[in-house]
Formats: C-alpha cells, structure tokens, sequence
C-alpha cells in the first residue's frame, strides 16, 4: 500500500530499535495527498520492561518496519563441477544460475494474472476530536485471487475504507470490492467482487508449504515508481516470530533479502514452483541495513481463512494471558524447585481477565504446552535444526480451543485443560475500525483511552511525550475485567460553567461521586442518574473537579 503508517515498538526491549527504523508502508496514491498527515500510525504491545529511552541504541535485528511493496536480488544455486578447467566451471556455473532464474520466472508467470491493484478510499475518525472525521484520502497496494471468489490483501491497505476498487492485470475496468473480513493482528484482509465478470479467465493462486532458509522466492505487486506489474526476487533469509507493526501483535514470519517498496502490501510471494508461500507487508529501515522484507506465511494465512470459513468472521489470535520470565540461572532453577531434567519458564503475572487466572498461579514454571516441551529460554523444537518461541504453538490455535499445559508448583507436577482466548488490553492497541467513544458534560470531553487516541494526541513518539502516568499503563497495567477501560478527561470545552478548569488534559478519572469508574459507559450512567447537586469528579494526583 502507498500510504505511510507508524511504528511499532517491540515487546522485547533486547531487540529495540529507534523509533525512526520503522518505516510505514503506504504512500499516497500519485495525484493526491493527505492532508492529515497520516505519515505517523506507531503502534505497541505490552511491553515488559521500564519506560523507553529517548534514543534507544539502534539494533538492526529488531522488529520491522511497515511497508508496502518490495525489491529482492535473485541469489542462484550453486553447482559443484569436477572439471578441472577454471572457465568452464564458471560458464557452467553461470549458464545454471540463468537457468534457475529462468525457470523460476517461467513457473510464476500463470499466477501473475491473479495479482491484482487495490485502490482504496479511506476516512480516518479523529481520535482528538471524537465527533469528527479526518478528510478522505487514496492509496494503491497490491491483493491476489485465492479460491471460492476472494481476493486477499493487507488489512492496513483497506483500514478505515469507504471504498474499496480492484483492477486486474491488463484491464482497464476497476470493480468495486466488499471487504468480508479485517485481521488487524496478522494484517491480512479478505475481500470479495459481486461483478461475474471480474472472476472471468483468473485461475486462484494456490498455497503452498513454508518455505526452508535459502529458498528462492519472487515477489509480484504494484509497488512505486510505476502503473504495471512488478516482479522481483529473493530468498528467504530467516524465519521467526515477527512483530507485526499493524497489528501490535507477534506472530510467525519470513524474512527476505527484498527491499519493499510502497504500493507491494498485500501481494503475493511465490516459492520455485509457483505456489504462494506469504503475503508481503513490512520491512526495516536502518542506515546500516539494506534489503530486509517482511512476509506474512501461508500457516498465518491459512489460519485466517480457515477462522473466517469455521466462524463466518475473523475472531483473531489466541493468546496464553500469562507473562513469563526465562529459567537459564541454575540457582534460579533451584530455588524454585526444578530437576535437573526439567526446563521451562516461570510465570511472573497472570491475565486477570484470562481463564487460564482461574487455575495457573504466579511462580508457576511451564513445561510444557500440547505435549511439546519448553526449553529455558521459551523457545520449542521447530524443524529440523531449528528452534522458535513457544508462542507459535499457541497461535496455532484458534479461539475457544483448549490446551494442554503441564506446569510446576511447589515441585509437583500438574496438568490444565486451559480454554485459549484473544488478548484484552486496558489500553488497547487498535479498536477495530470502529469510531471512538465519548462523552460531553458540562464541556468537559470523556473519552476512553487508546494507543490510535495516544498517537493522535502525541504523535508518533508517544511512548516518549505521552504523560507517564498514562504510559506506566500502557506498558504494565492489566485489565481486572473485560469491560475495564482507562476514562480520561481529554480536553474541557471552555464555558462560563467549567472556569478554572481549562487547563485539564489526559487526566485519568477515577471515581464520580465517591464510586469507582470502571469504563466510560458506567461514568455516562452515573452522570445521567445523579440527583444530587454538584458533579464530583475524582481524578489523577487527588485531583477533584
């Protein structure tokens, strides 16, 4: 996609990078422009530790930035050759790697004409002054016809749309597009065209396994810089968890040696034999750092198509709602009662809102989850050679199934049945499209808080110049009930009845009339039905209004 978005901040403050390495994906569409500045959209998970530094030390191994096309450099096979003649060797050498090169273009050409252009029309909320809309804007990126009629592309490439248009290859006819699903955690979208005529001569990509280290890999979009097809390649250059910057999550990726350009989001990698092997959707900018993308795996598409087909609509990721801490100190291992043959991980907090609260315990040590078990440092046998955190067991999973989870209390041995859930955040990182809420009394303007309402109001450093109070929950607070929201006075109107009060920004409310504010709903409740004579709002610092 062609418009440019925020960053997101990993949870793992070892693999931190500087703000400005996360580059966002979608530029504005050539001939238009955004005149709300949509060039920042940062977004966070729960971090785990200590507030972030202004300038944190660049680490080109860290989480990705968004974006929205990409560039690779083809890297050949080579060929062992046991004549002894050096030029010939190197002919043969070369005449194999065009060989190979050749043949992967040649098995990707059928599937090309399933890529598609995506234009959409989006119109952002104002998350500062709730009760507005943000001018509309355009942006391209790229999608590709899977089967039974629906095409797939990146949820950033159709946030907040209006109108959704597809184009196919060599057509000059745009069809409008339903959009049927958003998948704000993997960053993938599903769409679908009513126009028969649309679905006429394409033949669906088909899906094909996740690809080792080293396989070639082409990737086919509408990047920048032109209006045709666009096909470039690469290999895979490494495989883990990824955070997914649109998303605020952490889920399984591919890492290629392919720039991606603004305007490739949403299309399609294709391995040697022509099967899609991911989807295109982020890369990292580091002034120490070049070609590194960002591919979404067929097992997180998979998973999404198959939760949409199983549900009639996308109900996300599960989580295991625990925070944990690694067990490689041998005393550490000690202290808590472990054999010498037993590994895992210690649980430091727990979910309250999580069913897992109802039967895990704090010091608990997780050994092992669905019958596979967890090393010292969380991570799990992955293929041959390989190892990946466990997390990735869990993403397996769709919500509402249950786990098997083996854990250590008090040296003893225990096993759960443990029902897996979606994540809920006190400070949410995204609210799913919809508008936000709020409410006005006596010109003072409630509102819940939110990580779009923190980047709104502070801007893309947030985590820097947002107040700290705000921030210490952002990054450490839990929510003790799934209703829970954090209500803030976002701003006070100015009027002859609120005098004094005008200087009032971001302040937590904590309580009305002496009882608790549990979300913005019940405040709007207890304001509504109060009968007595003056309006008590107890906010942050013993602050009363």
């Amino acid at each position: 996609m062609k418009r440019k978005r925020g960053h997101h901040k990993p949870q793992n403050p070892s693999t931190a990078t500087s703000p400005n390495d996360i580059v966002p994906i979608p530029t504005t569409e050539p001939g238009t422009t955004d005149p709300n500045n949509p060039s920042s959209s940062p977004t966070r998970g729960r971090g785990g530790g200590a507030r972030p530094r202004k300038n944190p030390r660049p680490n080109i191994a860290a989480s990705p930035e968004r974006r929205g096309s990409r560039h690779a450099d083809q890297n050949g096979d080579f060929t062992h050759s046991t004549t002894t003649n050096t030029a010939a060797t190197a002919i043969a050498a070369t005449t194999s790697d065009a060989v190979g090169v050749l043949e992967t273009v040649v098995k990707v050409v059928p599937s090309m004409d399933a890529v598609v252009k995506v234009f959409c029309v989006h119109t952002e909320p104002n998350f500062s002054l709730m009760w507005q809309r943000k001018r509309q804007y355009s942006s391209s990126s790229s999608g590709f016809i899977i089967g039974g009629r629906r095409v797939l592309t990146n949820a950033h490439s159709v946030e907040h749309h209006t109108q959704v248009k597809l184009k196919k290859r060599g057509s000059d006819t745009k069809y409008l597009a339903t959009v049927l699903a958003i998948g704000t955690e993997c960053d993938i979208a599903l769409l679908t065209v009513s126009d028969d005529e649309f679905w006429e001569g394409v033949s669906p990509v088909e899906f094909g396994d996740l690809p080792a280290l080293q396989d070639a890999v082409t990737v086919v979009g509408y990047p920048i810089g032109g209006d045709t097809i666009s096909v470039t390649s690469g290999v895979v250059s490494r495989i883990e968890i990824l955070s997914y910057v649109h998303g605020s999550t952490e889920l399984l990726g591919l890492q290629i040696d392919a720039a991606i350009n603004s305007g490739n989001s949403g299309g399609p990698a294709f391995n040697d034999k022509g099967k899609c092997v991911g989807i295109a959707f982020q890369s990292l900018k580091h002034e120490d750092v070049e070609n590194i993308g960002y591919v979404i795996p067929t097992p997180v598409i998979e998973h999404f198509i198959k939760d949409y087909e199983k549900n009639g609509a996308y109900t996300g990721f599960p989580i295991l709602g625990v925070e944990w801490q690694k067990m490689e100190n041998p005393d550490l291992r000690i202290a808590m009662g472990m054999e010498s043959d037993q590994k895992g991980v210690r649980i430091r907090r727990i979910e309250p809102t999580a069913p897992e609260s109802q039967v895990l315990k704090p010091s608990d040590v997780i050994l092992s989850f669905d019958g596979i078990n967890i090393a010292n440092d969380g991570t799990v046998p992955f293929r041959q050679g390989e190892r990946i955190g466990f997390s990735y067991l869990v993403s397996q999973k769709y919500t509402g199934d249950y786990a098997l989870v083996k854990v250590l209390r008090d040296s003893k041995v225990l096993e759960f049945n443990i029902k897996l859930t979606t994540h809920k955040r006190l400070i949410p990182a995204h609210i799913r499209g919809r508008p936000p809420s709020y409410y006005i009394i006596a010109g003072f303007v409630f509102t819940s808080v939110s990580v779009p309402y923190l980047r709104s109001e502070y801007g893309k450093d947030y985590e820097f110049d947002a107040p700290v109070k705000l921030l210490d929950k952002h990054l450490h607070a839990m929510a003790e009930s799934v209703d829970e929201q954090l209500v803030v006075i976002s701003q006070v109107l100015v009027a002859d009845i609120n005098i004094g009060y005008e200087d009032i920004v971001n302040t937590q409310v904590h309580a009305f009339n002496g009882k608790p504010v549990k979300n913005l709903k019940s405040l709007a409740s207890m304001v509504e039905s109060c009968e007595e004579e003056y309006l008590k709002f107890e906010l942050e610092y013993q602050q009363r209004e």
